[in-house]
């Protein structure tokens, strides 16, 4: 292989390299922003249902740290799942 060769195939590399960051970054910030609104809303709504009735507030806030709890993790799914696609 002559030198041209050489050199079309390491920036194809470089590029298939920075595609996969690119989508890695890009795939865990969209999954941090749907969690960061989704969190907004659970936390927002809380906080409306104690104020109508804060004789329920310690049943409104288990559920609110379950639905937090699970919405938490759809980062760590969106993550994972970057980190699969740039890896593999």
């Amino acid at each position: 292989m002559d030198l041209d060769t050489l050199t079309v195939l390491a920036q194809a590399d470089v590029a298939e390299t920075a595609g996969r960051a690119i989508g890695l970054g890009m795939g865990t910030g969209l999954a941090a922003l749907g969690t960061g609104i989704g969190l907004g809303f659970i936390f927002g709504k809380t906080i409306e249902a104690v104020s109508r009735q804060p004789e329920l507030r310690s049943e409104i806030q288990s559920i609110q740290w379950l639905g937090f709890a699970l919405t938490e993790a759809t980062v760590f799914y969106g993550f994972i799942a970057g980190l699969i696609a740039f890896f593999v």
